[in-house]
């Protein structure tokens, strides 16, 4: 059995939508059917272990955040696509594997960890109980930039397997809890529902902190807006073709002015400070990379450099160290 209960608040001025959503059943087909469907999932399988299969999957929130559980006895495996949320889960009972094809790490026992929504990943889990929380991309991007100085990014750069302090976990479960109080209270159309979300936000970012270059001090004073706008333009745009006409346009600045304010409060042209984003994106894709299967030429090609050459002498330059090495971590 499924419900799904998706309704808009009934107070406030912008009221936001209630998500509810409830699974149960004891048939392994009905279990890949409702659960995979909750993750647009794809090649999908249960079965039974030991114990008869049985399944349960609750969730409760808002479109910027959800709270969820998922209680399965029995075995599940999928593939997960890429996805707009971050999602963290851990595990209060059982055993599973996020991503057997790539990470191979083995979930450790009430130990968050973030899912590699960047990417595809395939999971297997046994005999669980998975409490599991969803965050949308546009207030954790919001929050980064806050806390951050981030601009407007696509990819924040977060590395899902870091090891987490355990301080920032415990602030973490701290912000779960208030969450859980309030939507028995108040519900998700209240300004504390809002305003802890937001503080749950800031959790996970001290969990997983950006790992994007942040925006330079100089662009963040009120008087340099334009600057600032500038320079968000290129890290939104990082992976599109890019002009100094461009980035003049998203300021509102001519290509002569844009250049100016670039080398004076940057000590870079326009082009040198898209050369330097770009070379942290290959950085961070190096970082996540499978050595076994990826390649430093396709990765650097990717991101627009044709000579490996002297790619990897800027890369070295600016690292300290050559694109294979980082490669191989």
């Amino acid at each position: 059995m499924t419900l799904i209960d998706e309704r808009p608040g009934l107070t406030g001025t912008a009221p936001r939508s209630t998500v509810r959503i409830e699974a149960m059943g004891h048939a392994p087909d009905a279990a890949v059917l409702d659960l995979s469907g909750f993750y647009a999932g794809r090649q999908w399988s249960a079965r039974a272990t030991e114990q008869p299969f049985r399944y349960r999957y609750t969730a409760v929130g808002d479109a910027d955040l959800t709270l969820r559980r998922a209680q399965v006895s029995g075995f599940l495996r999928g593939a997960i696509p890429a996805s707009d949320e971050y999602i963290v889960q851990w595990l209060t009972a059982g055993q599973g594997v996020p991503d057997v094809l790539q990470d191979r790490v083995p979930m450790t026992g009430d130990v968050p960890m973030l899912f590699p929504t960047c990417r595809d990943f395939v999971f297997e889990y046994q005999d669980y109980d998975q409490r599991v929380v969803h965050l949308s991309r546009r207030v954790v991007h919001e929050v980064a930039d806050e806390q951050f100085h981030t601009g407007q990014v696509a990819d924040l750069g977060l590395d899902h397997l870091r090891t987490l302090d355990p301080a920032a976990v415990a602030q973490w479960k701290n912000s779960l809890a208030l969450l859980s109080r309030e939507l028995r209270t108040g519900g998700v159309d209240s300004l504390l529902w809002h305003t802890l979300v937001r503080g749950t936000a800031g959790a996970f970012l001290r969990m997983y902190p950006p790992t994007v270059t942040t925006l330079p001090p100089a662009v963040l004073l009120p008087r340099r807006a334009r600057l600032r706008a500038a320079v968000e333009y290129v890290h939104e745009h990082v992976a599109e073709p890019m002009s100094v006409s461009d980035v003049a346009g998203a300021a509102g600045l001519s290509v002569r002015a844009t250049q100016e304010a670039f080398q004076r409060h940057l000590g870079l042209t326009p082009m040198q400070y898209l050369l330097q984003v770009r070379l942290e994106q290959v950085r961070r894709e190096l970082l996540q990379a499978d050595p076994t299967t990826a390649a430093v030429q396709t990765i650097a090609r990717r991101w627009g450099f044709a000579h490996l050459g002297r790619f990897s002498a800027a890369y070295r330059n600016a690292y300290g160290e050559y694109p294979r090495n980082t490669l191989r971590r």
